[in-house]
């Protein structure tokens, strides 16, 4: 049985982190030796470095510090930087959260923040216990978001696919997954909106697509990387499809933006490809962003898989890494939480390891750790880039 932390927005968390939040570079080092004296996973770190306001930054950023896994907020200002530090703080206590501001200009320097800082630590955690009601929770309440990385020519044949399989029977159960990469399914577009829910979902998602192609072209670079060649990958288009594998085979519910919560249960594209023309370079730097989109929109839980081999967890949320070559697997299985590459040797089908991804699932929502959890991996991303609300026709309507 999953036990869950009950949030005063009605939301249930699979975990309870205090987090550490930097506003600026220049407050980064400091967050980050108060989070590494406190030593506690529970205590994590994440930021956004930039000086002057952006305001997609602003929304995940309120959107992550009152995620249903987060229990409070220490918030890190340098005292001159643009962010609005105190929107961020009101919007953690409107929604329940205790949270604290350290601004190191009024702190007396780095020393002064620092002490100030883990004073700050302590006092939000003793009210985040305080506040604690744990209650039960069951899958069809859970929020699950996917992504690949470190692609080979092994992803899109086992690892991919057992993840939709395992996306298909979270949806049935009324679970929400969401998954994304519009820029790696260019091409897809039409097999997508064959699966759309109306036809707005299927103009979005084909929208969606298109702007990914245009952003790309303009900046004359894509999502196909010379590893993706090195490990065996033919073309965009052979990645493409294994991405799109993950998405599974029921009905796309609706496109969703970053920082916006899927409106209920269901499948979701999230559109991680800004409008217009490009502004700020690569959408995602690297996939650490991409899984903090997924965290912002509410994912409990995200699914990472990897064909080469990634390392990477995430503040926040769990990651369990798919790992769709058995060597792969065989090399780095201190990493690895399922071995698809079993598929592909006759050992397992996709049905068996999409199975083993659930169960995976219902026992790290139950508090088992992950391995990059148990490794003590906690990366977080989160840079400039162009937003717009989301349009009537990204999301879900009445048949």
């Amino acid at each position: 049985m999953i036990e869950a932390w009950l949030r005063a927005d009605g939301r249930k968390g699979i975990r309870d982190a205090i987090v550490v939040v930097y506003l600026v570079e220049c407050a980064h080092h400091v967050a980050r030796r108060i989070v590494d004296k406190v030593d506690d996973p529970r205590v994590q770190l994440i930021g956004f470095p930039g000086c002057y306001p952006n305001d997609y930054a602003l929304a995940m950023m309120k959107a992550l510090i009152v995620h249903p896994n987060v229990g409070g907020v220490v918030l890190m200002s340098l005292g001159c930087e643009s962010f609005n530090r105190e929107a961020l703080a009101r919007h953690a206590q409107e929604n329940g959260r205790p949270v604290e501001t350290v601004v190191i200009q009024q702190s007396g320097g780095t020393r002064g923040a620092i002490d100030a800082g883990l004073a700050a630590v302590a006092r939000v955690g003793a009210i985040a216990d305080a506040q604690a009601v744990r209650v039960p929770m069951a899958m069809s309440e859970l929020v699950v978001g996917t992504i690949c990385g470190g692609s080979d020519g092994t992803s899109g044949i086992t690892g991919n696919p057992a993840v939709g399989r395992a996306f298909d029977t979270l949806v049935d159960a009324g679970a929400t997954c969401i998954f994304e990469e519009t820029g790696e399914m260019i091409g897809c577009e039409g097999h997508m909106a064959e699966r759309a829910a109306n036809p707005a979902v299927a103009d979005a998602l084909i929208a969606s697509v298109q702007q990914a192609e245009r952003y790309y072209r303009a900046m004359g670079y894509g999502s196909f990387a010379p590893g993706n060649a090195e490990g065996g990958l033919s073309s965009q288009e052979e990645k493409s499809a294994g991405a799109y594998a993950k998405s599974g085979s029921r009905v796309i519910d609706g496109v969703i933006l970053p920082a916006e919560q899927a409106p209920g249960p269901g499948l979701y594209l999230l559109d991680v490809v800004p409008p217009g023309d490009p502004k700020f370079g690569f959408p995602n730097i690297v996939d650490n962003a991409e899984i903090g989109e997924l965290i912002a929109c509410g994912a409990h839980i995200n699914l990472f898989v990897t064909g080469r081999g990634s390392v990477v967890g995430s503040a926040i949320s769990p990651v369990i890494k798919v790992c769709a070559n058995p060597e792969t697997y065989r090399r780095m299985e201190g990493d690895m939480d399922v071995d698809a590459g079993r598929i592909l040797e006759g050992r397992a089908t996709l049905d068996e390891v999409g199975a083993e991804i659930v169960s995976l699932i219902a026992a790290v929502s139950a508090g088992a750790q992950t391995k990059s959890e148990a490794l003590g991996h906690q990366e977080f991303v989160l840079t400039y880039k162009a937003s717009a609300p989301a349009g009537p026709a990204c999301m879900p309507v009445a048949a």
